[in-house]
């Protein structure tokens, strides 16, 4: 194609026009789900991952690459629908079209769906950016038996139209010659789109006395959106464009005279019913230029999505993928156990060869390494096997499935049906989940999504959860499928609590109905699987585990130093244990494995570890060969199926680790939202415990 990578970066918007200070700065902005993401890694080089669901795009993106000697910066957008903006990503979009410096604006659209493209297309034409349409994916259009007239849709957008096709070179190299043209172009100011006599009367008296003041390209946008009364977005116009509170007021005139004019003649929501004159006018728009052929929905999708075998389907894939995780990962985290233990001795036989003292010898080894030991080998199988097998549902489609089926579910819980997707995320990396909320528009159900993500179980819980479930429930024959089973059916029981709370959130402290969604449903696609095994590992996988190791590290020392400091003949970690004990029984448990989950807090995967420690009164953790010396050890300290049961419940609800506190931390913006957090699903796990501690006794 001719294209040199010159330096590529991820960046928050707000750096973007530090970086850029010469060349020529073009947004790339469209649905989601239409390709952008993959145009823009085409274009730059850089390897941004890419997710085939809605939304998966949550903060800008900018590369930079050379042609022709000349330099281009592209900022990939996130996501919209429009620029009538109703979440955080649709409002970074908007933002960046209405208030900065571009020299281009490429608007990627879906060959597919047109007609809801259109929307954000006519909107960007409207604000009077230098642009080009970008009708993308035409490889699908073209199996799904739809014609479309490129030159026809460009004579009546009057701006530059090209087909692409994001995964065919050719269509890009086109695609980056236009772009070399268009960037020394510019729209003319005529008014291509108009609406009906009354709508175009009020905007061009908005228009008119913007106009007035200060003179740009978006006032004939801001016009429209100003009479839409968000008092947000108006104050945001009206200091972009620096008007002064008395300037401020006259407009403000003129807008409640225009919005009285409106009522007066039957038009009582202005928003609604500018909605609809878009919506019909891209609908003639599409029929215009395009030809389908009626395609039935897929077969499969009959099946998937039904009313009766959507939710059952689900589960089975939910099963199946959780046994494969266990079965896959065992014998792998047997052999990284017995080969870090190992590496763990020759290190401590080299630290004793050089005579370190023995007090930060013990502290490293026993401390430290074996902690690490332990998540390590605990973590990373599970993960690596989970983690590509969930990419490979995101990258073929289902999982926008699974939001579909449990869309209602949702909305009973007056929550939104997206809170299934960062569900979904959740079992890798609660993390992840919380950070995967953004794509809720709601900032209420935002929040609701981001207090109940940590109960789903994370990729950190899942082996502690097996462990327990294979030595007290799932002996026998077959203990891997009946481990699977049992584990499924706690993840079903993990998400009908998730619902309940919701509910619960909705109707007290985060009042409020469920707002709709457009959610899109993408073909079937084959997954790359070499991308897919690349991402997972090293997007997730590795991410997860460093993020792990970090505080596990420092985790074991302070374990260490609990069983170390030895008063009066007893431990610091045997005085704490001790303590809990009474308060721990009541919910079926005790002071020791109270306090594992206590210390256990930097990372879920080394509960199970810290109670092997607290039994055996060791100074550090110990490796244990199998299952079954685990379980005696367990059944010699007081455990009855009533303890494992518990143990099994607060292990499902109990306060996130430190990672997703820190994570929820900084998406709130909030203390009290944090500490809300951590004890809304511990409060809940004890009081789950409390009941069926009372029951089973």
């Amino acid at each position: 194609m001719g294209l040199t990578l010159k330096s590529t970066g991820n960046s928050l918007l707000k750096n973007v026009s530090k970086k850029q200070n010469e060349g020529y700065k073009i947004a790339l902005i469209g649905n989601p789900n239409v390709g952008k993401s993959t145009i823009f890694n085409a274009l730059t080089g850089l390897n941004q991952h890419t997710g085939n669901w809605p939304g998966k795009t949550v903060e800008s993106a900018f590369g930079t690459y050379i042609y022709n000697n000349k330099k281009y910066t592209l900022i990939d957008l996130p996501g919209t629908y429009s620029l009538f903006a109703a979440s955080k990503e649709e409002e970074v979009s908007r933002d960046f079209i209405c208030f900065e410096k571009h020299d281009l604006t490429i608007v990627v659209m879906d060959a597919t769906l047109l007609e809801r493209n259109l929307n954000l297309a006519t909107q960007i034409i409207e604000t009077k950016d230098n642009v080009i349409i970008c009708v993308n994916l035409m490889d699908e259009a073209k199996k799904r038996k739809i014609n479309i007239n490129l030159k026809k849709l460009q004579n009546i957008l009057k701006v530059p139209v090209i087909g692409t096709s994001a995964t065919n070179k050719k269509s890009l190299e086109k695609l980056v010659k236009l772009i070399e043209k268009e960037c020394n172009q510019k729209n003319d100011d005529e008014i291509i789109f108009k609406y009906d006599d009354i709508t175009e009367d009020v905007i061009a008296k908005t228009t008119k006395v913007l106009n007035k003041y200060t003179k740009h390209k978006c006032n004939r946008f801001f016009a429209m959106k100003l009479l839409e009364n968000n008092e947000l977005f108006n104050n945001q116009i009206y200091e972009f464009l620096r008007l002064s509170k008395n300037d401020q007021n006259k407009i403000n005139e003129v807008i409640n005279n225009c919005n009285t004019y409106l009522k007066i003649n039957g038009i009582k929501d202005y928003g609604y019913h500018l909605l609809s004159l878009i919506i019909k006018r891209n609908n003639e728009i599409a029929s215009e230029v395009s030809e389908k052929n009626v395609v039935e929905v897929p077969k499969i999708d009959k099946i998937i999505t039904s009313k009766f075998f959507g939710i059952p389907i689900m589960i089975v894939f939910l099963a199946i993928i959780l046994w494969l995780t266990i079965t896959g990962s065992n014998y792998p985290s047997s052999l990284l156990s017995k080969l870090l233990f190992k590496l763990n001795n020759v290190i401590s036989d080299f630290l004793m060869m050089i005579n370190i003292p023995y007090i930060i010898h013990d502290i490293i080894i026993n401390g430290v390494l074996k902690t690490l030991a332990w998540v390590i080998s605990v973590m990373l199988p599970p993960m690596a096997i989970f983690f590509p097998l969930f990419t490979l549902l995101e990258d073929s489609g289902f999982l926008p499935r699974i939001a579909f089926n449990l869309d209602k579910l949702f909305k009973k819980a007056k929550c939104h049906g997206k809170q299934a997707l960062t569900m979904c995320m959740g079992f890798g990396c609660n993390a992840c989940g919380v950070v995967g909320c953004r794509i809720i528009d709601s900032p209420r159900e935002r929040l609701i999504g981001i207090l109940t993500n940590a109960f789903v179980p994370c990729n950190g819980r899942f082996p502690s959860l097996i462990a327990i479930i294979t030595m007290f429930f799932a002996v026998g024959s077959f203990s891997n499928f009946k481990s699977a089973l049992i584990l499924t059916l706690i993840i079903i029981v993990a998400i009908i609590v998730a619902l309940l709370v919701s509910r619960l959130l909705s109707t007290t402290i985060l009042k409020g109905m469920p707002s709709s969604f457009i959610l899109e449903m993408p073909p079937y696609r084959k997954p790359q699987i070499k991308k897919v095994i690349v991402r997972s590992i090293f997007d997730r996988t590795l991410f997860v585990l460093a993020r792990a190791i970090k505080v596990a590290a420092p985790a074991g020392l302070v374990i260490w130093l609990m069983s170390n400091i030895i008063i009066n003949e007893n431990s610091i970690l045997s005085y704490c244990t001790n303590f809990l004990d009474p308060i721990a029984s009541v919910f079926g448990l005790d002071g020791t494995i109270l306090m594992a989950f206590m210390l256990g807090f930097p990372a879920n995967e080394i509960v199970i570890p810290l109670m092997i420690m607290g039994y055996m009164g060791t100074s550090s953790l110990m490796e244990y060969s199998n299952l079954l010396e685990l379980k005696n050890l367990l059944i010699d300290n007081g455990w009855t199926i009533t303890t494992a049961i518990c143990t099994l419940i607060f292990m499902l609800f109990h306060f996130p680790c430190s990672t997703t506190i820190l994570t929820i931390k900084k998406e709130t913006n909030s203390y009290l939202w944090t500490i809300i957090a951590f004890v809304l699903p511990t409060i809940t796990g004890l009081l789950i415990c409390l009941i069926t501690n009372i029951i089973l006794n």
